[in-house]
């Protein structure tokens, strides 16, 4: 008897793993059917209090900018639920594309909307939309109805039942499954009804737009473009600020660094760059202190120039990619040093990980392959060959004092000179 049931698991195991290898070829064949509506799911959201609306009116909002272009879509919120409902012709892909980079949602459901509230209908559409998305397959699913539309006279359980028994009779080689179903159909009973039984798996976290404002130092690295895009996904709203050093560093370079903003906007929405001409500053350091100390001090420089771009355009926070230890400008000392300079608060959402896992999601969201194009960002005589690892910071100020008689000044022509570009996600030079 125990040989019995091990195949039997094993059996059962292997019908599991070909039909969901079944659903995988078969999503090219769903993206056909005629989805009308779009299911939203979330999940931080519905943990808010009083000012919950807030967060989903502003979800509502982020979902039309994404689906802008792609067609007519209607986005409402009801009863606990966000819809989004396809007034004219749209391409499934794109669409769900779109919605995937919304923050704030975790489950996109391709929805098919059925406008006769009458249970012959909902059985008759329930038996086709099973036909079309699966076949004659043999599966186990689940019937979970949703009855918010109180005027229909049937209850969800009597739904389930009743739905359920009409497909087993239609379909003999079905069978029901209420713990762990392959196919969980879902029956929502509004003023319409809807049906669907996938969900595409959405980005998570807040909606952009919640959670204030703040200014990334953005690079043409992978560092951080990563860490721009993980303080979006809680709700920041982004603008970035690029150091430039012509002629040293080449319009390749600058145009790169436009192209990952571009990227991480179609995250974050649209970001405002700003591209700061930091050559004269970078000599003046290399000129006056001590080689050893060239990249602590630039970077104390990058980090005041960036916090008073910040308060000029009302940012709550500076971001970094910064990761302990990666570099000599990122050991303890080197970040304490840097934040000295600073009032407003630094995030370094990158600052626990190693490089592969920020490699890992540069390759998620698609910034990889544009990061490690071969344009520098900062040219190598600025970068020193044994940079001091522990600066003390008193010696740092020490050698600061060396760029008084000019440092002012070039700050000066330096925020004077800022270029502003609008980056939006079809962004091209």
């Amino acid at each position: 008897m125990p040989s019995v049931d091990i195949v039997y698991i094993v059996q059962r195991s292997v019908m599991k793993t070909e039909f969901r290898n079944y659903l995988t070829r078969k999503q090219s064949e769903e993206k056909e059917m005629e989805y009308k509506a779009f299911l939203i799911k979330y999940a931080e959201i519905g943990t808010k209090g009083k000012n919950r609306y807030v967060f989903e009116d502003t979800l509502c909002k982020q979902i039309k900018e994404h689906l802008k272009g792609l067609g007519e879509f209607a986005v409402r919120r009801e009863y606990g639920r966000i819809f989004v409902e396809a007034e004219s012709s749209y391409d499934y892909e794109d669409a769900v594309g779109e919605l995937k980079k919304v923050f704030g949602i975790i489950g996109i459901c391709p929805v098919v909307v059925e406008e006769q509230v009458e249970f012959e209908t909902i059985k008759k559409k329930t038996i086709e939309y099973m036909k079309e998305c699966y076949g004659e397959k043999t599966f186990t699913f689940k019937v979970n109805a949703r009855r918010s539309n109180k005027k229909f006279p049937m209850q969800s359980m009597q739904i389930n039942s009743e739905i359920g028994h009409y497909l087993l009779e239609e379909y003999p080689n079905l069978s029901v499954d209420v713990h762990h179903p392959d196919v969980l159909l879902n029956i929502e009973i509004r003023e319409k009804v809807y049906l669907y039984s996938k969900t595409e798996k959405g980005a998570g976290g807040l909606p952009v737009g919640t959670n204030g404002k703040a200014m990334l130092l953005l690079s043409g690295g992978i560092d951080s473009p990563v860490a721009g895009y993980m303080i979006s996904k809680r709700g920041v709203e982004l603008e970035a600020v690029y150091f430039n050093a012509p002629p040293y560093t080449s319009e390749r370079a600058k145009q790169k660094v436009m192209d990952l903003a571009a990227i991480v906007s179609g995250f974050s929405g649209n970001i405002k760059l700003h591209i700061v001409n930091f050559t004269d500053i970078q000599l003046a350091i290399y000129e006056k202190c001590p080689h050893e100390e060239l990249t602590i001090i630039m970077r104390r420089y990058m980090m005041k120039i960036a916090q008073e771009i910040a308060k000029k355009n009302k940012c709550q926070a500076l971001i970094t990619g910064e990761s302990i230890g990666q570099v000599a400008s990122q050991t303890m000392h080197s970040l304490a040093c840097t934040n000295e300079v600073c009032t407003l608060p630094v995030f370094r959402p990158c600052i626990g990980m190693d490089k592969q896992e920020i490699i890992d999601i540069s390759e998620q969201i698609d910034t990889y392959e544009t990061s490690i194009l071969p344009y520098e960002d900062c040219c190598t005589i600025f970068v020193a060959k044994h940079p001091v690892t522990k600066p003390v910071l008193e010696i740092i100020k020490r050698s600061e004092e060396k760029l008084s008689d000019v440092i002012d000044d070039l700050l000066k022509e330096a925020l004077d000179t800022v270029e502003v570009v609008n980056v939006c996600p079809a962004y091209t030079a």
